[in-house]
């Protein structure tokens, strides 16, 4: 395997990195949270179709598929897309980048609780889990308390914002444990099924976006092109290089891309935005990286084990 997969890995981050920058700069232009959403996901939809069509790929077309992509799409896509739009209202990119890195916590406990069979998590994955979670602790500020704004905003709506984005990573680990039980064995390309999952969650959210925030307005030319940038990029070509980090490094590797991404969200809020980052992002973003190292497993590592396992060749769904 070698090191082919640091460039992939290094890319897939930044770009879940940067979503939480772009978030902000559409919701802060005065885009609903629900229509940033919509964008997104009808964009990405758009995105991968298009790889569909040039890969000359078929989209799945029995029934069973897109209904249990429509429950994943509102899991992994149309619910915690808007609680993280929602989120960054109240709370800084940087946070919401942090948050976001709470995500395997929560993944894990949904698999051990629904996944018949699911093999308990080694010493190596655990220590990397609560290093990694420190390390988000520590650049959260919260030796400071929660509703300090050290990491941007202040008072009970860092509290609220803050709840908005764990919310959105609950909601992750849920959808996450559905899919590996019900689409990660499917005969589908990844690609296709992904296309599906967005399809769903556009179609979901081109329902919800009217009724909760009325019509869609011109957010201004920064405001779009972050948006699009956000929903082709982000939300379509980021799953495909996803799946290629899944293939040429494992699952293990592909999971640990959530604790570099607060650092590339801490990077760009503060570089972009002006975002405030203190000594406690640089402690953090340390631990954050030592949790990579050890959430890593070796090939011969029973923790390991089936590198591709229950995901099958197939991969994970991105998350950020």
């Amino acid at each position: 395997m070698g090191r082919r997969w640091w460039p992939g890995f290094v890319a897939l981050s930044a770009i879940w990195g940067a979503s939480f920058a772009l978030i902000k700069v559409a919701v802060d232009a005065g885009v609903p949270p629900v229509w940033v959403a919509a964008w997104r996901c009808l964009l990405g939809a758009v995105a991968l179709w298009a790889i569909l069509a040039v890969r000359s790929e078929a989209a799945p077309r029995d029934l069973a598929t897109w209904g249990h992509s429509a429950v994943v799409a509102v899991l992994l896509n149309a619910v915690p897309f808007v609680l993280f739009s929602y989120g960054e209202t109240r709370v800084s990119s940087v946070l919401a980048g942090v948050m976001n890195a709470t995500t395997p916590l929560f993944a894990l406990l949904f698999a051990l609780a629904a996944l018949p069979g699911e093999p308990r998590p080694g010493w190596r994955r655990l220590t990397g889990l609560a290093l990694g979670f420190a390390g988000v602790l520590t650049v959260l500020g919260v030796q400071h308390g929660l509703g300090s704004g050290a990491v941007g905003g202040s008072g009970t709506g860092v509290v609220v914002g803050g709840l908005a984005c764990l919310a959105a990573t609950c909601c992750y680990g849920a959808g996450f444990a559905y899919l590996r039980r019900h689409l990660s064995a499917r005969p589908h390309s990844a690609a296709a099924l992904s296309a599906a999952q967005i399809t769903c969650a556009t179609v979901e959210l081109a329902v919800a976006a009217p009724l909760a925030a009325g019509a869609p307005h011109w957010p201004g030319a920064g405001a779009a092109v972050a948006l699009l940038v956000l929903g082709a990029v982000g939300t379509g070509i980021a799953y495909v290089l996803n799946l290629d980090l899944v293939r040429t490094a494992g699952t293990a590797v592909a999971a640990a891309v959530t604790y570099v991404t607060p650092l590339w969200s801490t990077a760009l809020g503060a570089l972009l935005l002006a975002e405030p980052v203190g000594w406690n992002t640089l402690v953090g973003g340390l631990a954050v990286i030592a949790a990579v190292a050890l959430t890593r497993q070796p090939p011969s590592a029973p923790d390991g084990a089936a590198r591709t396992g229950r995901w099958g060749r197939r991969g994970r769904q991105p998350v950020g």
